[in-house]
């Protein structure tokens, strides 16, 4: 029997559950709010707190679905998944490779920790040459990546820097040259440090963004722009081949995956931009997360329920989509972050073992910013035809020093949200009437500090783990993005066989006579 056979009584037994609305289950069970949701606290010590509350109880789970899902994560093989997460073990049996991300917050076997401290370590004395002047007065630095190169220290930087940056840093991923001019417009060419990040140092937007970089540099009159060169990569010895000097290169394991990747050297933006202090206390508070990932059994498990619940609207209720909304304009990126995440960790068309699935995997991820989304796409939310299950995301502290007003405002708006989708109201007039009965959860932080920051970014990397294992997808490979890219490379020698409609695209393009 394959174990997509062998879990899918399982899953039976869930299509066959009840499904009852949220203002039933709540009228049934006055102890849902504390049943489904659940207050995490860590204290780091000098690193400072993580502080944040899961609400669950506005989703469609109830006792008779968790118990059904505990036994599918009991089916499924899931604490021998997660031991050998964190044990070095093969987890990403396409590739046979482990996945030691969670070594470099120290979550991991004693060698993988060891390797990963020295690796940081040497990124901190990077980080602090440049911040006393090593490299000359460094008040830019324009780092080039793409994927999960980009995101994450994209995401981190302009989460981490609304009040102090101690470098300004321009996330550069897009091989469109306006992306590339917008970012050399904002640097002085004298006092601009460049990073190359790239698992392989071969990766094409990127090299050709680097080079660009490289002549822009000394375009503009620095005598030796290979000098001002960081290198981030699997691929040490590629990046000495392009001309990086050893010195200048922060490695980091080929067992840490690019979309898993910010807590090594490619968070070298973040610590430049942040500091080292709040770096570490970055990784402390995802390394509390994993802790608790670790020991948790069952609905205890913060990132277990939450995959309980993505993966009950995807399997049970048909979802194809889920919203993300941070209401916080510091985690502005926040759903871009968890598009790469979540799909291209669990978009997957094939089992771990190679054969088809036979349900819904991953669905499309996407959101905004409260209260903007507010005035963009909450219509559908509410009254559309589609049930779309919502993450609202907020900090009981504001990132601002206004009126406290503003945040109190933001706040409300969120919570009401929740409220809004969930009770709906009638109305006569059937263009005016909410049907209510829609799911959301509802993430508070205390605040969006470092710390909990890291703790927030762990939680969804390991919601996307706990979901591809119940699942028995690999969350590690990403072999979709590759034929796209082979298929440019087509073009760009002349050579491969195209449909009609492309070969017509291309001439008007300019790309073939």
């Amino acid at each position: 029997m394959s174990k997509q056979a062998d879990r899918k009584p399982l899953w039976d037994r869930l299509k066959a559950l009840p499904q009852p609305t949220l203002t039933e289950l709540f009228g049934a069970d006055e102890a849902r709010v504390e049943k489904l949701s659940q207050r995490l606290d860590f204290d780091l010590g000098e690193l400072g707190q993580v502080g944040m509350l899961l609400d669950w109880s506005k989703t469609h789970l109830d006792d008779d679905a968790l118990a059904v899902f505990e036994e599918l994560t009991d089916r499924a093989g899931f604490d021998a998944s997660r031991e050998a997460l964190f044990s070095g073990g093969i987890v990403n049996p396409t590739e046979g490779r482990a996945a030691t991300h969670g070594a470099m917050r120290g979550s991991g076997t004693e060698a993988d920790v060891e390797e990963a401290e020295a690796l940081l370590a040497r990124m901190g004395m990077l980080v602090e040459a440049v911040h006393q002047g090593a490299f000359g007065d460094i008040n830019h630095l324009i780092h080039i990546g793409i994927g999960g190169s980009a995101l994450g220290p994209d995401l981190a930087v302009d989460a981490l820097t609304r009040d102090l940056k101690l470098v300004d840093v321009h996330v550069v991923s897009n091989i469109d040259g306006l992306a590339l001019e917008q970012a050399f417009a904002a640097c002085n060419p004298a006092t601009t440090m460049i990073a190359v990040a790239s698992k392989t140092f071969t990766t094409t937007e990127t090299m050709t963004n680097a080079a660009s970089a490289l002549k822009w540099l000394g375009d503009n009159g620095v005598d030796d722009p290979s000098g001002r060169v960081i290198a981030l990569t699997a691929n040490p010895e590629g990046a000495v081949e392009w001309g990086v000097d050893e010195t200048r290169i922060l490695p980091f394991p080929e067992s840490v995956g690019g979309r898993y990747s910010l807590w090594s050297s490619i968070g070298f933006p973040v610590a430049l931009a942040v500091g080292m202090e709040d770096f570490s206390a970055m990784l402390a508070g995802a390394q509390a997360i994993d802790t608790h990932f670790r020991e948790a059994e069952g609905r205890a498990n913060g990132p277990l329920l939450a995959a309980f619940a993505d993966l009950y609207y995807t399997r049970i209720r048909g979802c194809q989509t889920r919203a993300v909304f941070a209401y916080d304009e510091r985690l502005a990126l926040l759903p871009d972050y968890l598009q790469q995440l979540e799909m291209e960790s669990n978009g997957k068309g094939v089992t771990a073992g190679g054969e088809p699935v036979d349900q819904p995997t991953a669905p499309i991820t996407w959101g905004g910013v409260g209260t903007d989304a507010q005035h963009a796409v909450f219509q559908l939310l509410h009254q559309g035809t589609h049930l779309i299950p919502v993450d609202f995301i907020a900090s009981i502290a504001p990132g601002d020093e206004l009126d406290p007003a503003h945040h109190r405002g933001l706040l409300m708006n969120c919570l009401a949200q929740g409220a809004a989708l969930m009770a709906g109201k009638a109305a006569d007039d059937p263009a005016r009437s909410y049907p209510g009965d829609r799911p959301s959860a509802t993430i508070l932080l205390d605040d969006c500090d470092a710390a909990t920051f890291g703790a927030l970014i762990a939680f969804h990397e390991h919601r996307t783990f706990a979901s591809a294992v119940l699942m028995g997808i690999n969350p590690f490979d990403q072999f979709g993005v590759e034929l796209g890219k082979a298929m440019a490379k087509s073009i760009g020698s002349g050579e491969g066989a195209f449909d009609a409609s492309t070969i017509a695209l291309m001439k008007v393009a300019g790309l073939r006579a």
